[in-house]
């Protein structure tokens, strides 16, 4: 009788080493989780294109319109467009204004400190009945 202990026929039991096949099946699993990112995707990343241009049907004029008020307030500026009386200086607005969407009407009026308050008045009254809103105030003074 042998003198090991295996089974009731005397031949020592099979045992299998595992240690080399854990140590395969990590360097296996290693390659590859460093192969499988560099296969090609499928999805591709476009860059977004510009929007076509949305103003060409705008008018080409400023987006801001200032009225000036020379100091002899016998003559208008819209802009860079002269008008010597209020009914020129409204139909100037009028086609200026008339195209634009209600938020793009403002329109800041320019005028020197020393001249009188109803000259502003009758040029702020042009104004709100051309349509532009809001009407702000700028003094030539504030500028230095």
């Amino acid at each position: 009788m042998g003198m090991g202990g295996g089974g009731g026929s005397g031949s020592p039991t099979p045992y299998i080493n595992v240690t080399p096949l854990i140590d395969v099946l990590l360097v296996l699993l290693i390659i590859f989780m460093v192969i499988s990112p560099v296969k090609p995707h499928r999805f591709e990343a476009k860059i977004p294109e510009k929007p076509p241009e949305q103003q060409k049907d705008l008018p080409p004029d400023p987006l801001s319109l200032v009225v000036s008020i020379p100091s002899g307030a016998n003559s208008y500026k819209l802009n860079t467009q002269e008008a010597k009386t209020l009914g020129e200086l409204g139909s100037q607005l009028h086609q200026a204004l008339d195209g634009r969407p209600g938020d793009k009407k403002a329109v800041f009026v320019k005028a020197p400190e020393g001249l009188p308050y109803g000259e502003v008045v009758k040029v702020i009254d042009v104004i709100k009945e051309a349509g532009g809103s809001p009407i702000g105030l700028q003094i030539e003074g504030l500028e230095k």
